[in-house]
């Protein structure tokens, strides 16, 4: 019996190929859209679950109370982790961690690596597998290394000894190579391409012991048994039994949400990328609606085409039951070429999604979930789709069609017509929002950030380019390529070291400020393009200014009335404030500014800045830099960033958002305009006798096109009028997620209306003016 269903459903949809086609490619994209879609949402849904200890092991950041506000950072102090290991119960393993990127070389062979000096639980609790050496030896040497396979290969090749070899670590210092590790996968929270004793890194810095200073990422491992709550209770308290004071509170943060529930408002979990993984889970759902959609208007506008065939099976004994199977049996057939189709599709698309979507994601067809999910979603699409058609068809009366009376339509065209215009609803909503998304971004990214960012060039300051800084310095700016250099210990849009505790006259809550803390060179403030706003600069000495300061306008504010060059702050030692910079945006780009306090003195700096000439091409650029870094700091490899790349950078999700947005605002319009020409098509044929009648009787070309227009113009009208509402709501919500955001202007739903009817009028027109200049003869001839 079944195989007699498909052998009926593939001759009918040899009979009716073209609409079938129409069908199968709608069926496609929405299949296709689904299916990347997943392959994205699995690889989010799946960071971290490398590591073994799902349950046991947590990340330990704080929350800080600044101002009646907590604040959470990243960082703890750095005998926490001992401290909890042995006084809190359930806590069985816990360990400092420091990221650093240092230099590892073997003879001329050399890599920039970013690693973590570890405690040794470290590697328990990451169940870490070696395939060199072993776990439990791994950190007996004091000057140990343990690296990933493929840093091991990047230095030596397809040696297989690794272990037992020297590295030389930032060209100073030996490192025995103790182990080597399986490489991690790519979607991971915290990679690493080492690690090494936390002591070599904590080596002579005594207040890395105390709990005064927050600088270590600290990860704890609870036994299978303890009660996480209790736990968890614990160690928030233990900062305010360590130091006394409550406006600090570590936390425990579980291995599960470090990637996808990372976000924090005044101490409480916010959500973080798991809202754009529903997000775009919806609205992949949304896209296999309007596909499936398709397959049902263009199903019941053939109805008229398939009534004499269902009264004729139903006249020799066919039940209403067996005709739906034989339409389902149909909607699944299309569905099931579809999702080949869609393979084919993923196959040619997929390395351009990964491009789009910055991962390696694969299709993985071996893997039985995508098989599972290919299958699954193939019966939902052929039944979804085929469920109302093969209903309405199979429920045509045999003596009424085979007497020739025409199938009334009524509920069909109603309903035909509320799947148009719920498919351009959303069609529309797309529109708006993709054009919203792209304001916000580019609002934020237009914003006065206070610094230049433009020609402005980063390099990581190591080996001698502090110790030589202004014979480099000056070989840079003689080269011609470089206006001005400047050191700072913190990148320009990163957070960096802060504090609070300092006292001022004439402000009140001074020890509740947060203030962030920079040690720049006195060309630091011209080399990013700062603006000095009152006052003055610091000079080349940096012992004249070994008690001046800059502050910025946010702190400036908080000193009180009148001028603040020349009041002083306490802060251990009391500074003398010469100058007021413009406030300037870090961190949060969504923010306002915190204050800043700026100290001349570039011995501990991080980040080199280089001001470049913007008449020189940037090849030109980098290559006289790099010629003069080869000069002066030959054993580390020239790299660098420009800082508008990194600003960019800070707009990831949201921009993964835009992208997004506007691939499925294009998916959604094609499925959607294949609908309406299908249905353009069938109109023109249903009403090729009327069109014939109108030429003959004078009409032009334009009037029968805009009498076939007219229709679908008004259903794509009130589409608009349903999808401006929505389309606001919806973006007004996510923006309210933005601090500094755009308003909702009225003229981008008009934009979005226009283009819709532009759309929808160049695909019926197709149709419409194929059917006007059809002669008339071959229409009416049969009459």
């Amino acid at each position: 019996m079944i195989f007699n269903y498909l052998k009926i459903a593939f001759r009918t949809l040899r009979k009716n190929k073209g609409y079938s086609l129409l069908n199968i490619f709608g069926l496609a994209i929405g299949i296709t859209c689904a299916s990347l879609i997943f392959l994205w949402v699995e690889d989010e849904v799946s960071f971290n679950s490398h590591f073994d200890k799902q349950d046991q092991v947590f990340y330990v950041p704080t929350h800080q109370e600044y101002e009646g506000e907590w604040r959470t950072f990243n960082s703890t102090p750095g005998p926490l982790a001992e401290a909890m290991k042995t006084e809190i119960p359930g806590v069985v393993r816990a360990t400092r961690t420091k990221r650093m990127e240092i230099l590892l070389a073997d003879g001329d062979n050399s890599i920039n690596s970013i690693g973590r000096y570890v405690d040794a639980d470290f590697i328990d609790i990451f169940s870490l597998s070696f395939v060199e050496g072993h776990a439990k030896e791994a950190f007996k040497n004091p000057n140990s290394i343990v690296i990933t396979k493929e840093t091991a290969e990047v230095l030596y090749g397809n040696s297989k000894n690794v272990v037992g070899k020297n590295l030389k670590v930032n060209d100073t210092e030996n490192y025995l190579i103790t182990g080597v590790i399986e490489n991690l996968p790519n979607n991971v929270t915290f990679p690493f391409n080492w690690i090494a004793p936390f002591e070599q890194y904590s080596r002579g810095q005594d207040w890395m012991n105390e709990y005064g200073g927050f600088f270590a990422d600290t990860f704890v491992e609870l036994a299978p048994e303890a009660n996480v709550e209790k736990v968890d209770a614990s160690v928030r308290n233990l900062l305010e039994q360590k130091t006394g004071d409550t406006d600090s509170k570590a936390f425990l943060h579980t291995i599960k949400d470090w990637h996808l529930r990372d976000d924090f408002e005044n101490a409480e979990q916010v959500g973080g990328r798991i809202e754009s993984v529903r997000l775009f889970t919806i609205i992949a759902l949304i896209i296999l609606l309007i596909a499936c959609i398709n397959f049902m208007n263009l199903s019941t506008a053939r109805s008229e085409k398939r009534a004499n065939e269902v009264g004729v099976r139903k006249a020799m004994g066919s039940g209403r039951t067996r005709l739906i199977f034989q339409f389902i049996s149909e909607a699944l057939i299309l569905a099931a070429i579809a999702s080949l189709v869609s393979v084919i599709l993923l196959i040619i698309l997929l390395p351009q999604f990964n491009l789009l979507i910055e991962k390696d994601l694969i299709l993985g067809l071996s893997k039985p979930i995508h098989i599972i999910f290919l299958l699954g979603i193939t019966l939902i699409c052929g039944v979804l789709a085929g469920l109302y058609p093969a209903f309405y068809l199979s429920s045509f009366k045999p003596v009424q069609v085979l007497k020739g009376i025409k199938v009334t339509q009524g509920s069909a065209n109603f309903i035909r017509k509320g799947l148009v215009v719920g498919q351009f609803t959303i069609s529309i909503v797309f529109i708006i929002s993709t054009i919203l998304v792209y304001q916000q971004i580019q609002h934020v990214k237009n914003r006065d950030l206070g610094f230049d960012k433009d020609q402005l060039v980063s390099l990581n300051v190591n080996g001698t380019m502090i110790d030589k800084f202004e014979v480099i310095k000056q070989d840079l700016i003689n080269s011609g390529a470089v206006k001005s250099v400047g050191l700072n210990n913190s990148g320009v849009l990163n957070g960096g070291n802060n504090g609070s505790g300092l006292e001022w006259a004439g402000g009140s809550n001074t020890e509740d400020v947060l203030v962030f803390f920079r040690y720049i060179n006195s060309d630091f403030i011209e080399t990013a393009g700062m603006t000095l706003l009152e006052g003055k600069g610091f000079s080349d000495n940096v012992a004249i200014d070994s008690t001046n300061v800059l502050i910025t306008e946010a702190f400036a504010k908080l000193l009180g009335e009148g001028s603040a060059v020349g009041k002083k702050i306490v802060r251990e030692d009391t500074y003398t404030v010469i100058g007021v910079v413009k406030d300037y945006l870090f961190e949060d780009m969504y923010g306002q500014s915190d204050p800043v306090m700026f100290f001349n003195y570039h011995g501990e700096a991080s980040y080199m800045y280089l001001k470049t000439d913007p008449q020189m091409a940037t090849e030109v650029i980098l290559s006289k830099v790099e010629a003069v870094m080869k000069k002066h700091n030959p054993a580390f490899p020239f790299e660098y960033n420009f800082v508008d790349d990194a600003f960019n950078a800070k707009f990831k999700s949201e921009q993964l958002i835009g992208k997004l947005s506007q691939l499925f605002a294009l998916l959604a319009i094609l499925i959607s305009c294949l609908g309406l020409f299908g249905l353009a098509a069938y109109t023109a044929e249903q009403r090729s006798k009327e069109i014939g009648v109108r030429k003959v009787l004078g009409s032009s070309v334009s009037g029968i096109v805009k009498l076939l227009s007219k229709d679908f113009l008004k259903l794509v009208g009130v589409s608009i009028l349903i999808a401006i509402p929505i389309a606001w709501y919806a973006m007004d919500n996510w923006l309210q997620d933005f601090a500094y955001r755009i308003e909702i202007n009225w003229w981008i739903f008009v934009i979005a209306g226009l283009v819709a009817i532009l759309i929808a009028l160049i695909t019926v027109s197709f149709q419409a003016i194929k059917a006007a200049l059809a002669n008339p003869v071959d229409s009416l001839k049969t009459e």
